[in-house]
């Protein structure tokens, strides 16, 4: 009987240290990509804007860009210029490929308002992780 204590105290240990072994892996560590954006034009945003900003790897030619990181921001009424935050897993990231970041801010239905139109390099090729961006009004609605 006394075995049988000892081998389940040894066993139940084992599960244990196992168990706080597993929690006490450290997560991902992310970085940041962060930046301002304004417009060209000087129109207020509605209340209830939205703004959506991605950081893709655009290194394939006729591909669609794939999402690497990326915020959502309710404006609650602010006005641009704005700051943006997107965090990104750098494992996922490749020296060799370019990035960009890729701005849109619609409208509470959904209608893009205004869209970054050119390519804002970060990470890679000299570019830094802080990058500028000028959007555009848009004329029609546009998918990403």
């Amino acid at each position: 009987m006394n075995v049988l204590r000892k081998a389940a105290f040894v066993l139940g240990c084992a599960f244990l240290i196992t168990g706080c072994a597993l929690n006490s892996a450290s997560p991902v560590q992310s970085k940041i990509v962060t930046g301002c954006m304004t417009c060209r034009v000087s129109i207020a945003l509605p209340p209830s804007a939205v703004v959506k900003d991605r950081l893709v790897d655009v290194s394939r030619a006729d591909s669609p860009a794939t999402v690497i990181g990326e915020q959502v921001i309710k404006t609650a009424g602010r006005q641009v210029p704005l700051a943006f935050e997107i965090a990104y897993d750098p494992k996922r990231i490749e020296e060799r490929f370019t990035y960009s970041v890729q701005v849109r801010i619609e409208d509470e239905n959904g209608r893009l308002r205004f869209i970054s139109d050119r390519h804002y390099p970060v990470l890679t090729s000299g570019a830094g992780r802080y990058v500028d961006l000028l959007l555009i009004a848009a004329a029609t609605p546009a998918p990403w």
